[in-house]
């Protein structure tokens, strides 16, 4: 991930096994990740049994909420592909029968979105 990209809020890809041991005692049993994303100091995780959103708030960090989304609680998701100019793809996600998306994230253009899609697909229509 760029510093520009991280300054504008963006999130680039990272190491998956390098997340699950850091992140180990948040995982249930035989719960592997599948992809994930560091945003500075936040981190999404979309797991072979949900989506985890780490979110270090406050100035040192030490604070820290961690948003489990199931994936059986995803009603619909739309993903969108960083144009020419455009810095960013888009993710959102509607949870239940929530009209606006409950969730939105940006990623970087190094970010293949499709591959987002392709893991939400998986998960929430299989």
């Amino acid at each position: 991930m760029g510093i520009i990209g991280a300054l504008f809020g963006n999130a680039g890809k990272t190491s998956g096994e390098n997340i699950q041991e850091q992140y180990n005692n948040l995982f249930v049993e035989n719960e592997k990740v599948i992809q994930a994303f560091k945003l500075i100091r936040d981190v999404y995780i979309f797991t072979d049994k949900r989506l985890l959103l780490i979110d270090k708030q406050g100035l040192t960090g030490h604070k820290t909420e961690y948003l489990s989304i199931p994936y059986k609680s995803i009603s619909r998701f739309s993903v969108e592909s960083a144009g020419h100019f455009d810095l960013e793809a888009e993710l959102k996600i509607w949870v239940s029968s929530a009209l606006e998306p409950t969730l939105q994230k940006t990623f970087n253009r190094s970010v293949n979105v499709y591959e987002i899609q392709k893991i939400l697909a998986t998960f929430v229509l299989g």
